[in-house]
C-alpha cells in the first residue's frame, strides 16, 4: 500500500476535525461568555529508510533519510482571551472586568462559568439562568480555597426587599417596606490558576479538573480577580473574520489530501493494467 494514500487519510481526518472546532466556533458566536477554541497539528511517525552517518576518513557523514505518515491533532485548545462587554439594561446581569470565574453549584458539584445572568428563585437563592444556585464569598478581603456557598435571603425578608442592587465589590444589598438598606451577601469569584486546564461541560460551564491548579475563592476585586459591572453580560470571543480564514484553508488543506487519494489510486490503477 502506498504510504500516500495513508497521509491522505490522516489529513482527511484532522482537517475535518478542524472544521468542526470551526463550526461550532461560529455557530456560538453570540452566545454570551463563550470562549472559542483552535486546533493544532503535528506529524505522525516516520519510516526511516537510511539512518545518519558520521564523517570518515575516506567518505563524508550523510543524513537520514525518512518518509511521513501524514498528520495528526495535536491539541485543541480553548482561547481563554477576555473579549466585550454588552450592556443588558437588566441590573440583575454582571460582568466580570478582569479574570475571574462565578462559581455555581447543585448541591454536589460546582462548576464555574463568565456568565452572570442572575435572578433570585421563590426560595430566595440566588440563581443562574440555569437554576443552579450562585455562591458568594465569605468576606469582601478574604481569599479562601474553601468552596464558597450558595447566597440566600433570609427567610424573614425573602419577598419583602426591594430596589435590590449589585455593586461593584459584589455586595447584594436590598431594601425593605420601611426604607431599611439590608445587606444580602456577596458574590464570589474563583482565580484558576490555569485556565487552559478548565474542562467544558456545556451550558457556558467550566469544571476544575487535575491540570485546573488548586482555586482560591474571594469577593470581586480581591486577588487577582477583577470588579463588576452590573447591567452587563461578557460576549462571545469568537473573531468571525478569523473564523472565515480558518475554515477557507481548512477546506483547501481537507481538498488537498482529498486529492493525494485521488491521485494515488490512480497510479495503484496505473500499475494494475500495466500486467493487463
Amino acid at each position: 500500500m502506498m504510504r500516500a494514500l495513508y497521509s491522505g487519510v490522516a489529513g482527511l481526518k484532522s482537517h475535518q476535525t478542524q472544521m468542526d472546532v470551526i463550526g461550532n466556533n461560529i455557530a456560538n458566536v453570540n452566545t454570551y461568555g463563550f470562549k472559542s477554541s483552535r486546533v493544532t497539528f503535528r506529524d505522525v511517525y516516520y519510516q526511516t529508510l537510511s539512518g545518519a552517518s558520521g564523517s570518515g576518513t575516506t567518505l563524508g557523514g550523510t543524513n537520514p533519510s525518512q518518509i511521513g505518515y501524514g498528520a495528526q491533532i495535536s491539541s485543541v485548545d480553548v482561547i481563554n482571551s477576555r473579549s466585550g462587554m454588552a450592556r443588558t439594561g437588566l441590573g440583575s446581569d454582571c460582568y466580570i472586568s478582569g479574570e475571574g470565574y462565578f462559581v455555581v453549584e447543585d448541591g454536589t458539584n460546582y462548576l464555574y462559568t463568565r456568565v452572570g445572568a442572575f435572578n433570585f428563585d421563590s426560595d430566595g437563592y440566588l440563581v443562574d439562568g440555569n437554576g443552579r444556585k450562585v455562591c458568594g464569598a465569605k468576606g469582601t478581603n478574604t481569599v479562601s480555597t474553601t468552596a464558597p456557598e450558595a447566597i440566600q435571603i433570609d427567610a424573614a425578608l425573602n419577598g419583602k426587599l426591594n430596589n435590590i442592587t449589585y455593586g461593584s465589590d459584589g455586595v447584594i444589598t436590598g431594601e425593605d417596606d420601611k426604607g431599611t438598606i439590608h445587606t444580602i451577601g456577596t458574590i464570589g469569584l474563583a482565580n484558576v490558576p490555569n485556565p487552559q486546564g478548565l474542562n467544558q461541560e456545556g451550558n457556558s460551564y467550566f469544571k476544575a479538573v487535575s491540570n485546573t491548579g488548586t482555586v482560591a475563592y474571594g469577593a470581586p476585586s480581591s486577588g487577582t480577580v477583577g470588579s463588576l459591572v452590573t447591567s452587563a453580560l461578557e460576549t462571545s470571543n469568537v473573531d468571525l473574520a478569523n473564523e472565515f480564514a480558518q475554515m477557507i484553508t481548512t477546506q483547501r488543506g481537507f481538498q488537498a489530501n482529498s486529492r493525494i487519494i485521488t491521485v494515488g489510486d490512480e497510479m495503484l490503477e496505473t500499475l494494475i493494467n500495466m500486467k493487463r
